[in-house]
């Protein structure tokens, strides 16, 4: 079984389990098992988690064809029943492929595959009706494929499609979206940047101020210029995840590799990989944004996954920026962290310029850039006496009448000879018990 898979050689093999940033899902989390061999993206393994963590479903096995045939899918499956060691698995359908594949693969924990059990053991996860029709392309595929596909193990239901539905239709139940509530939690974006050379080195200089190089970020990027088709994720560790895995399967592999069939593609892949080798010169800046949209905000419509949030057709959405993370893509243990408090006033870019709001037009350039006259933080360019100007006045008209009332009643007696000014006692002050002064 496991044995016909020839074993991986010296190259070495990391695995890395990750979110799968993947419309759809509903309330079940995107995850992803990603095997890199010598640093390069040989496979991945996609799955739904519920959010009990007690059930996962399948979605997607791939192994890249320059390292197929060496055990590598099988690792990747093995270690998916290692992460949720008490989890339901479905394994839905195979494909061709997939199925010469499931019949090597030697499955450690059978029993914990919804095909092998009962529907009345895990009905409540996933719909019963529709794994039974999974089963029966499986067992299609089997035949077709002349493998035995580990029919030992299999549940044999015994009971026609309409009754089964009746019995466990009912336990199914589809659990709600709990993700990120925009309006009240604190989001993570992310962005990829390949900064200039002279500013590369001063935000990455360990010797220099966090917060000075932030701002030295944000006017490059632009207070205005926060990404707007970034996936706003619940977490800094989320959001840095998805760009080391954006750039992952943006890097086709090296041309330092030997190996015949990777030599075979690198004629097709030629275009690509000088654009890789031009982006390697250019080290890569990632950068995580720390936004909270500000109480009473209108918001355009977003779609809310189990842990991050989308927002759709963008008009440029106001944000208080509480912090700003980054770190080099090749350098990803040692972070830079930068704190503003108060928060400083930012905004994710409109989806298209043209359909930008009011609001942020009044703000930003059409490149995102503060307009002259603009501030980090409002206050900053507003006179704290903006709007109060019918007020100061009637308070300074209260002042000249208190004045000339007072000069009415005790008008002044000027002394020839002395400029001194003498002010009369007011009645109502009485020197303090403790000495001489004024009580109020």
């Amino acid at each position: 079984m496991a044995g016909a898979e020839v074993p991986l050689g010296a190259d070495g093999v990391s695995l890395w389990l990750t979110d799968w940033k993947v419309d759809g899902g509903g309330a079940w989390s995107g995850r992803r098992i990603l095997a890199l061999v010598g640093g390069v993206h040989a496979g991945h393994l996609d799955v739904f988690v519920h959010p009990d963590q007690q059930a996962v479903d399948v979605a997607n096995l791939e192994v890249e064809p320059g390292f197929r045939g060496q055990h590598l899918a099988s690792v990747m499956m093995d270690a998916l029943y290692a992460a949720y060691p008490t989890a339901w698995i479905n394994h839905g359908g195979r494909g061709p492929q997939g199925t010469l594949w499931w019949d090597r693969y030697d499955e450690p924990a059978p029993e914990r595959n919804v095909h092998n059990r009962p529907p009345a053991e895990w009905a409540a996860y996933f719909d019963a009706v529709a794994v039974a029709g999974q089963r029966a392309r499986n067992a299609y595929q089997n035949r077709y494929q002349g493998v035995h596909g580990h029919r030992e193990h299999v549940y044999r239901y015994g009971e026609a499609l309409e009754s089964e539905a009746r019995r466990y239709m009912p336990v199914f139940r589809e659990p709600d979206v709990q993700g990120p509530d925009p309006q009240k939690d604190v989001l993570h974006g992310a962005l990829r940047l390949v900064l200039p050379p002279g500013l590369h080195r001063i935000v990455h200089d360990n010797r220099r101020d966090p917060a000075e190089s932030a701002g030295l970020l944000l006017d490059h990027i632009g207070y205005g210029n926060l990404p707007h088709a970034s996936a706003w994720s619940s977490t800094e560790h989320s959001a840095f995840e998805e760009l080391a895995h954006d750039r992952l399967f943006d890097t086709p592999p090296s041309l330092d590799m030997d190996g015949g069939t990777v030599a075979a593609r690198r004629v097709a892949l030629e275009p690509a990989l000088a654009a890789a080798q031009m982006r390697a010169q250019q080290p890569e800046t990632h950068l995580t944004f720390k936004v909270r949209v500000p109480d009473g905000a209108d918001l355009p419509l977003h779609d809310v996954k189990a842990s991050w949030v989308t927002f759709v057709d963008s008009p440029g959405i106001e944000v208080q920026l509480a912090g700003l993370s980054w770190r080099h893509a090749q350098q990803p243990w040692h972070t830079h962290r930068a704190a503003f408090s108060p928060p400083l006033d930012a905004a994710i870019k409109p989806e298209y310029q043209r359909d930008a709001s009011a609001s942020y037009r009044s703000r930003y350039s059409d490149l995102g850039d503060l307009l002259p006259g603009q501030g980090p933080r409002r206050a900053e360019s507003t006179s704290p006496f903006t709007g109060r100007e019918a007020d100061i006045r009637a308070m300074a008209a209260r002042l000249h009448q208190g004045v000339a009332h007072r000069a009415e009643r005790h008008p002044a007696e000027p002394s020839p000879s002395s400029p001194a000014i003498h002010v009369r006692p007011d009645p109502h002050q009485h020197p303090r018990p403790d000495g001489p002064g004024i009580r109020y």
